[in-house]
Parts: C-alpha cells; sequence; structure tokens
C-alpha cells in the first residue's frame, strides 16, 4: 500500500472514531419554546457545541416532545435523558429538602432568592440531589407565581374559598393554598391546560410570563398579582451520566451552563414585566392585590413555613434561617 493510501485510510478511520465516541446530550423540558427558559437551553446547544468544536451533539426538546415534566424527572433519573430543565417543585417528592426555598411569601424579590441559592443552601441542597442520583446544573428564574382563575376577581380572602385550583405536586404548595380555603389539585402542566377549558378546574397558579407563552389567557378569565411563591427551575443531568464524563468534557458542560443560566435570569425578568400588559391585551381582567389581601394571605399561610421546616433536616432549616438574616428577611 503505498504511502498516500496509508495516510488517508488512517485518516478516514481516525474520522470514524471520532463520530463514533462523540458524545451527544438529550436535554428536556416542558415549557413552551418562546419560553425565556427553553431559548436559554438553545443558548446552551449554541454555546457547548462552539466549545468542544462540534465534537458534543446537543439535541433540546421543549414544550413537553418527551413528555411531561414527571416524566422528564423519571427519564433522568434513570438515565433513559441526560439534562433536563424543570420547574423544582416537581423534584420535591423526590428531594423534599428542596421545599425549603419554596415557602409562602419566602422571598422580598428574585435578587434575595438568588442569593440563597447561589449560596451556602444551593450547594447543600445539590448534595441532596446527589445522593438521589442527580446532578444539580444551576437554578434558573421561574419567578413569583400569580393566582388566575374563570369565577371571580379575587379581592379579598373570601374569594378564594372552594376556588379548584391546579398546583404543582409540592406539598407545601397544597397546604398553602388549603390554608386559604381553596381546594388545591396537584396536576401536570400536560394536563392543565384541557383541564381550565373544560371547567374540571377553576383556575392555576403561574408566573405572568408562563401564564401568557401557555395562551392560559384563552381559557381563564381573571388574574391577581398575589405572588404568593417565587419558583425556581432547576437545571438537572442524570448524576452516572455526568460522572462518567471525562473532566474536561465536564468543565464545558457546566461553562455552556453557567452562560445559559446568567442568560435566562436577564430574559426572565423582561418576560415577567412585560407578561400581565400582554395578558390584559388578550383580554383578562386584572385585579391588584391591595396592602389588606396581602397582609390577609400572609398572615393566613404564615404557619406553613414553620410545618415545612419541622419535617425537613434541621441542619439545613438552620443554614437556611442564618442565610436569611444575613440578607435581612
Amino acid at each position: 500500500m503505498n504511502t498516500a493510501k496509508t495516510l488517508l485510510t488512517a485518516s478516514a478511520f481516525a474520522l470514524i472514531a471520532g463520530v463514533a465516541h462523540a458524545e451527544k446530550i438529550r436535554v428536556a423540558g416542558n415549557f413552551a419554546s418562546e419560553h425565556s427558559s427553553s431559548l436559554a437551553m438553545a443558548k446552551f446547544e449554541e454555546e457547548l457545541e462552539r466549545l468542544s468544536g462540534g465534537e458534543i451533539d446537543v439535541d433540546i426538546f421543549p414544550a413537553q416532545q418527551l413528555g411531561g415534566a414527571a416524566e422528564n424527572v423519571q427519564a433522568v433519573k434513570v438515565g433513559a435523558i441526560e439534562l433536563m430543565w424543570v420547574g423544582t417543585a416537581y423534584l420535591t417528592r423526590t428531594v423534599p429538602e428542596l421545599e425549603v426555598v419554596g415557602l409562602p411569601f419566602q422571598f422580598p424579590d428574585r435578587e434575595t432568592a438568588f442569593e440563597i441559592v447561589d449560596g451556602p443552601v444551593g450547594v447543600a441542597l445539590d448534595e441532596k440531589m446527589a445522593d438521589a442520583g442527580m446532578t444539580s446544573m444551576g437554578y434558573m428564574e421561574l419567578g413569583f407565581r400569580q393566582l388566575t382563575n374563570n369565577a371571580r376577581p379575587i379581592e379579598t380572602l373570601a374569594d378564594i374559598e372552594g376556588l379548584k385550583i391546579r398546583l404543582q405536586p409540592n406539598e407545601t404548595h397544597l397546604a398553602t393554598f388549603r390554608a386559604l380555603g381553596a381546594n388545591p389539585v396537584a396536576m401536570d402542566v400536560k394536563e392543565l391546560y384541557s383541564a381550565l377549558e373544560q371547567g374540571v378546574i377553576d383556575g392555576q397558579e403561574n408566573p405572568f410570563a408562563i401564564i401568557n407563552v401557555a395562551g392560559y389567557a384563552e381559557v381563564q378569565k381573571y388574574v391577581s398579582n398575589t405572588g404568593h411563591f417565587f419558583d425556581f427551575i432547576s437545571v438537572v443531568g442524570n448524576k452516572k451520566w455526568f460522572d462518567g464524563l471525562d473532566a474536561d468534557t465536564q468543565a464545558m458542560v457546566e461553562e455552556a451552563m453557567a452562560t445559559a443560566v446568567e442568560y435566562q435570569r436577564d430574559l426572565a425578568a423582561e418576560q415577567d414585566a412585560a407578561g400581565l400588559a400582554l395578558l390584559e391585551e388578550k383580554g383578562m381582567t386584572y385585579t391588584p392585590v391591595s396592602a389588606e389581601l396581602a397582609a390577609d394571605l400572609r398572615a393566613t399561610t404564615a404557619g406553613i413555613a414553620a410545618e415545612t421546616k419541622a419535617r425537613l433536616d434541621p441542619e439545613l432549616v438552620k443554614l437556611l434561617d442564618a442565610e436569611s438574616a444575613k440578607l435581612g428577611m
């Protein structure tokens, strides 16, 4: 075999070997394609493919393409997919300690919320997720959750009583709405639109941006700025998969995800600010929460935080309280 042919053959085998060993990452989410988190995952794909010189192939599946939120959690846990981005509440039945950052009226603003999850509390929660076989890759913003319904404007506590409200499968969230006199129902997001459309439930609660991009204005009449929880989106990988990557690949994945998370937080704030006006343009009736109602909401749910903390790891609760005190919460 001549030298030129030998070199050509060797190059061909090297190319085939490179393709065969190229890393492929599937990333699933249940948020609409135009939501800030889905756009951020597209940014992750772009960044990781750039950092790896195209050696890492990322496939993004938003808008429930690989199932609902609960299905995505199970798929990552068993390693059927590598990564997901999901409302943190959907992880609380696997890692109950995550409820410590989902307490009613816990954070005064988004900046304080991120101070907590980006600090020692977030590190402790990441360790709890690792124990459950998942690698935490960062926290994006879902935002302050607002109440919508088809029965009546929310002007007093009495207006919430008896409403059948869909919530995420989070025990603290469900207990909060029971305390308010509502009839909360845990339901996967993939079932929500049709349940509202058919009148199976009266309402739901989500940040303004989600209410807008999910089309809930088409099937809901009333919206209020209750802001009862600040919610996060967790980016989570299968731990066995991530630990099996070489150090350089891990570093590239982490760098690309950090870029995506920062991008999402900025974009989420913009989408949230614009969300309410868009809902009103689409015909929803907005009833702002008065100072009196806000005080009633807080007073009525004040015991829920203590109940939640009582059933969680005492050391984690102590850490949360210490970090909250530093921030003047």
